[in-house]
C-alpha cells in the first residue's frame, strides 16, 4: 500500500517523507490539503490573466521521469536529474528518492534486486483546475515551474489554488494508481479505467486501412488476411471514405503544401467511392459494403473513422447538410507552451486557414446524427482522431478547458446512445483537458502513428507507447496503434503489442503478410492473448533512457490470469528523441542487462498460496525454461532492434511433493494469456493437476517429476517430458475454446 505522508510546506521547503523535494518555495504557492498523504499546490498572483507562469521552487539532485506534449498531438518521456531536464507541457513528472546506499545502478550492481525498501516515489500530476489546465515545466536554473492557461483571453484569474497534485508511495505503479482514483473522486470531471465499460473489440484481431491505402479503401486486404489463417474480426475504416471538400485546391493544379489540412467535411454520409465498391459493383452503398465484410468474411466489428471537429478543417460552414448546426469559421489560436516545443504543420495550417467549429449548442445533435447514420448502415464504432485541436478553439467559448468538456461530453453521450460495448477509440488527445473530461472512453491510442517509412521511429513508438503508459493506462486502455507484419521491425512491433494488453491490428496491404509473426498473436478463430493491464517500464527502467543512454534496455512487464511477462527490447542506436541531441549516432549496439521474475509488479496476487517463493521463466525466442528464486536473475544480451520475451509462472507446490507451474502456448508470443485456470485435487494415492488452456498448438508446463498421464478433454493423451529442465509439452488439436488438461501424479 501507499505509504501516507502528507506533503508540506516549511522553512520555504517543500518536504516530503522527510526529504526536502523543493527549496526556496515562494510566498505565493498555496498548499491545500487533496486526501491520505496528499495535496495541491497552487499560486495566487496580484494580477488577472488568461495564463499564468509560476515558480514552485528549485528541484534537484532527483533521478525523474517525465511525460510531455513534444507536438500539440502527442506525449514522450524524458528523463533527467533536475528541473532544468524537464520539458514545457509536462504532464507527469515522477521523482525517486533512494538513500545514498542505493544509489547504485542496478544493472552493474552484484545485489540480487534494487534496493526496493530505501527508496519512495514522487508524483507531481498538473491538473485541471475550473476553466484551466496546469501542466510542468523546468527552467534552465533548476525551477520548476507550473503553467496555468484558460485559452481564452477573456477567462481570467487572479489565483489557481488546485493546479498540481502531490503524492508519495513506495511502489511507483500504485502510487499513480491511487492517484488517479484519488482524483476521480475529487475532480469529478473523469472515471477511473476501472470504472469504465471495456470495448469487445480489443480480444480480437483487426486490421485498419490506414497504411496499407492511406485515403483510398478496399476490402482485397481483409480476404487475403483470411486467406492466411490470421482473419481479422474489427476493421477500421480510416480517413478517406467521407464526403469532404478542400476549397484551396483547384482541379488540375497541384496541392498546396497545408491546404490538405484544411479540408472539410461536407456531409455525414459516405462519399462516392462507395458507389459500386463491392465485387462485381454488388455494394451501393457503405451499408451493402459493410454487409459484404460482415457476412462474407465473418467480421465481428466495422469502426470508421473521423475527426472530433467532423474532418481536420471541421465542417464546411456552407454545405446545405451542415447549416442545421450553425456551423462558423474561426482560427485557432495555439499556446505559446506547445509552440514552444515542436510545431506542427497541421496546426500551423489551420492557423492559417482557419477551422469550420459547430455551435457548441449543437455537438450533441451532430454527433447523434452522424454516428446514428453509421449505425443505420452497420458500423459497430468510431475511432475519433484529432482531439487536440479544440485546445485551440476555445477563445470565445469559455476557454480551453470548457470547450473541450462539451465535445467530450456530447461524443460520449452519442457513443453510448448509437453504439453497443462503449465502441470508441480516441486518438491524437495527449492533452490533459481530453485525459481528464473522459468519463466513458476507453481506449486511446497511446503514441505517435506507426510510420512504416520511417526507420529511425521504431524504437521511439515502442518506449514513448510503454512510458506514456504510466498515466494513459490508468484512465484508458492505451492503443498501439496498427503495424506491417512484414516490415523490418515487425517482430519488435509484434512482440509489444503481445505484452502490451492492447489491441493487435495491422495495416498491411494485399498480399503483404508474413502469418509466421501474425499467428504468434492471433488463435486460429481471430482472437488473441491480451494481456491484463497496460504494459508498462519494470521499476527499474523507470528512470533510464532506452532510446539514448547507449546501455539500457527496455523492460516491458504485465501480468495474465496465472502468469507474468516480460518484453525486453534494445531500443538504443536506431533513433533519438526530438529536442534532444545525440553527441554521437551508432546505429548498432548491443546491451546486456537482466530479467528478474519480480520485475513482474504483483505476482504475488497471482501465485496463490501454494506458492513457494520460486519461479520457473519461459524465454520464447531462445524456447528455454528456467528455474528461479524470485530475487534470481538471468543475463540478456540483445542486438539493436532485438527482442526477447518471457513467461513468468509461480511453482505452486501441490500434494506428493509435486511441483508445478503453468506457461501456456509455448509457440505464442504471450504464451501464459492462454491459461486460463489452475486448479487441484488430491488424496492419498494421487494427485491430480487440472489447468484450463485456451487455443491449440504446444501448451507447456513446468512439472519436478513426470506425471503418469495427461488426459485432455476427458481423453488420454501423449506428452513429452524433459527431465534436465522439467518441461512437460502437450500437443493441443484444432480449436480455440478452453481446455481441460489434467496431469495425473
Amino acid at each position: 500500500m501507499t505509504i501516507t505522508a502528507v506533503p508540506t510546506i516549511k522553512d520555504d521547503c517543500l518536504m516530503v517523507r522527510g526529504k526536502v523535494v523543493l527549496t526556496r518555495v515562494p510566498p505565493n504557492i498555496v498548499l491545500s490539503t487533496a486526501g491520505t498523504g496528499s495535496v495541491f499546490l497552487g499560486a495566487t498572483s496580484t494580477v488577472q490573466s488568461s495564463r499564468h507562469v509560476f515558480t514552485l521552487g528549485i528541484l534537484q539532485g532527483y533521478k525523474l521521469v517525465s511525460l510531455f506534449r513534444v507536438k500539440i498531438w502527442w506525449m514522450i518521456p524524458r528523463v533527467g536529474r533536475c528541473a532544468c531536464d524537464i520539458p514545457m507541457e509536462t504532464q507527469l513528472l515522477l521523482l525517486e528518492a533512494r538513500e545514498e546506499c542505493a544509489l547504485e545502478d542496478e544493472f552493474s550492481s552484484d545485489s540480487e534486486e534494487p534496493n526496493a525498501e530505501n527508496t519512495c516515489y514522487i508524483l507531481f500530476l498538473p491538473v485541471l483546475d475550473g476553466q484551466f489546465r496546469a501542466t510542468l515545466q523546468g527552467t534552465p536554473s533548476n525551477e520548476l515551474q507550473f503553467c496555468i492557461e484558460s485559452g481564452d483571453a477573456h477567462v481570467q484569474t487572479s489565483q489557481s489554488l488546485e493546479a498540481v497534485f502531490v503524492n508519495s508511495g513506495d511502489n511507483p505503479f500504485e502510487l499513480i494508481k491511487d492517484s488517479i482514483k484519488i482524483l476521480e473522486k475529487l475532480k469529478g470531471t473523469f472515471c477511473h479505467l476501472e470504472n469504465k465499460k471495456i470495448p469487445s473489440h480489443l480480444d480480437w484481431f483487426g486490421w485498419c486501412t490506414w497504411d496499407a491505402f492511406y485515403t483510398e479503401v478496399s476490402p482485397q486486404g481483409i480476404r487475403v488476411l483470411s486467406n492466411g489463417g490470421c482473419s481479422p474480426k474489427f476493421i477500421i475504416i480510416d480517413d478517406g471514405w467521407q464526403e469532404t471538400l478542400n476549397e484551396f485546391h483547384k482541379d488540375g493544379e497541384p496541392i498546396i503544401e497545408g491546404t490538405q489540412f484544411a479540408t472539410r467535411l461536407v456531409d455525414i454520409k459516405e462519399n462516392k467511392k462507395f458507389t459500386n465498391a463491392g465485387s462485381g459493383h454488388s455494394c451501393n452503398n457503405l451499408r451493402d459494403f459493410v454487409d459484404s465484410i460482415k457476412q462474407n468474411l465473418s467480421v465481428k466489428y466495422v469502426y470508421m473513422w473521423h475527426a472530433l471537429a467532423g474532418y481536420w478543417g471541421g465542417v464546411l460552414p456552407s454545405s446545405d447538410a451542415m447549416k442545421k448546426y450553425n456551423p462558423k469559421l474561426v482560427y485557432p489560436i495555439q499556446s505559446p507552451s506547445t509552440t514552444g516545443n515542436l510545431r506542427d504543420i497541421a496546426m500551423d495550417s489551420l492557423e492559417k486557414y482557419g477551422v469550420g467549429i459547430i455551435d457548441p449548442q449543437k455537438l450533441y445533435d451532430f454527433y447523434n446524427d452522424y454516428h446514428s447514420y453509421l449505425a443505420s448502415c452497420g458500423i459497430d464504432g468510431v475511432k475519433v482522431d484529432v482531439q487536440n485541436l479544440i485546445e485551440t478553439l476555445g477563445s470565445g467559448y469559455g476557454g480551453r478547458v470548457s470547450l473541450t468538456k462539451r465535445y467530450q461530453e456530447a461524443l460520449e453521450q452519442s457513443v453510448a446512445r448509437n453504439f453497443t460495448d462503449n465502441n470508441l477509440i480516441c486518438c491524437m488527445s495527449h492533452n490533459s483537458d481530453s485525459i481528464y473530461s473522459s468519463k466513458k472512453s476507453a481506449v486511446a491510442r497511446a503514441s505517435e502513428d506507426f510510420m512504416p517509412r520511417e526507420p529511425t521511429f521504431q524504437t521511439l513508438h515502442i518506449a514513448s507507447v510503454a512510458f506514456n503508459s504510466l498515466l494513459l493506462g490508468e484512465i484508458f486502455v492505451p492503443d498501439w496503434d496498427m503495424f506491417h507484419s512484414k516490415h523490418e521491425t515487425a517482430e519488435f512491433h509484434a512482440a509489444a503489442r503481445a505484452i502490451g494488453g492492447c489491441a493487435v491490428y495491422v495495416s498491411d496491404k494485399p498480399g503483404n503478410h508474413d502469418f509466421k509473426i501474425l499467428k504468434k498473436l492471433v488463435l486460429s478463430d481471430g482472437s488473441v492473448l491480451r494481456a491484463r493491464y497496460a504494459g508498462r517500464p519494470t521499476r527499474d527502467c523507470l528512470f533510464k533512457d532506452p532510446v539514448m543512454d547507449g546501455k539500457s534496455l527496455l523492460k516491458i512487464w504485465n501480468m495474465n490470469i496465472l502468469t507474468g511477462v516480460i518484453g525486453v527490447f534494445n531500443c538504443q542506436g536506431a533513433g533519438s528523441w526530438p529536442l534532444k541531441s545525440l553527441k554521437s549516432a551508432p546505429s548498432h549496439i548491443t546491451i546486456s542487462g537482466k530479467v528478474r521474475p519480480l520485475d513482474v509488479e504483483f505476482l504475488q496476487e497471482v501465485a496463490g498460496e501454494n506458492w513457494n517463493g520460486d519461479c520457473v521463466v519461459y524465454a520464447f525466442n531462445a524456447g528455454l525454461l528456467s528455474k528461479l528464486s524470485s530475487r534470481g536473475k538471468l543475463e540478456v544480451s540483445l542486438e539493436t532492434l532485438q527482442c526477447e520475451i518471457y513467461t513468468v509462472s509461480p511453482i505452486r507446490v501441490f500434494g506428493h511433493d509435486v511441483q508445478f507451474a503453468p506457461i501456456g502456448l509455448l509457440d505464442m508470443y504471450n504464451s501464459g494469456g492462454a491459461v486460463e485456470a489452475l486448479d487441484c485435487t488430491m488424496d492419498v494415492s494421487q494427485c491430480i493437476i487440472k489447468t484450463k488452456g485456451r487455443g491449440c498448438g504446444r501448451f507447456g508446463v513446468y512439472s519436478n517429476v513426470r506425471p503418469k498421464r495427461c488426459v485432455v478433454d476427458m481423453k488420454e493423451e501423449e506428452f513429452s517430458y524433459n527431465l534436465e529442465d522439467g518441461l512437460l509439452t502437450i500437443k493441443l488439436g484444432s480449436g480455440d475454446n478452453s481446455r481441460d488438461v489434467e496431469l495425473v501424479y
